[in-house]
């Protein structure tokens, strides 16, 4: 099981990997905007909200996405921050970066929810506005070295626990999974990505100063087993 960078310049969505992408599966461009959007806003609040064990999404701020940015659609209590990943999070090489069908459900503690989620939902408003794929790296870039986005807080970390998303064409919803964000740090330092098994995964963001390391889990969010 090897980890590819899904999501891994900002939010750094955890995905399984082995092997090259297919370039059948490459989307050239963006989608039309309504491919991007949930028609029910509720099943996106409720898809959320899978992202967490249900003692932490029940209470959480939900966001979800409209036709220029991420809205709050439920105030939370509790400071965690429950979300749908769009694809435009993944690294800018990836060859899925515009795929429309990608639904990624988030929730991020509130340490996370400060100082990792802006990024995000940074590139999000500036996809909506039409930016090209260069122009919004070239933006993130600039917003970096002005350090509008920074290293992660300490102690910031998000669920990505739920069965219903779909993270990538090729591998589904991979597995339950902790992820933890830290300001740039190697991968070896936790035992993460060696070549024999490891149970640690990591992934450098790009340009955003955020290295994740990625804990997989036995459950799904809903308590069933992860088979």
């Amino acid at each position: 099981m090897k980890i590819n960078s899904v999501t891994v310049a900002v939010i750094v969505l955890a995905a399984c990997q082995a092997g090259a992408q297919d370039a059948k599966t490459t989307y050239a461009s963006m989608a039309p905007l309504q491919q991007y959007l949930m028609e029910d806003r509720s099943s996106e609040i409720a898809l959320a909200r899978s992202a967490a064990p249900e003692a932490a999404g029940r209470e959480a701020e939900v966001m979800v996405l409209g036709s220029h940015g991420y809205e709050t659609a439920a105030k939370g209590t509790n400071g965690f921050v429950c979300l749908v990943v769009r694809m435009w999070a993944a690294g800018f090489d990836d060859p899925e970066f515009w795929n429309p069908k990608v639904r990624a459900p988030h929730c991020f503690n509130a340490a996370a929810a400060r100082s990792v989620l802006p990024a995000y939902l940074e590139r999000t408003e500036l996809v909506l506005a039409g930016l090209t794929k260069e122009q919004v790296l070239e933006r993130m870039k600039a917003a970096v070295a002005k350090k509008v986005f920074g290293v992660p807080e300490t102690a910031s970390m998000c669920y990505m626990m739920s069965k219903q998303g779909h993270l990538n064409d090729r591998d589904g919803h991979w597995h339950p999974h902790l992820m933890f964000f830290l300001p740039p740090t190697e991968a070896a330092s936790w035992g993460a990505n060696l070549k024999d098994f490891s149970p640690v995964y990591a992934a450098q963001g790009d340009p955003e100063p955020v290295t994740t390391f990625f804990v997989p889990v036995a459950k799904w969010s809903d308590g069933t087993a992860d088979h």
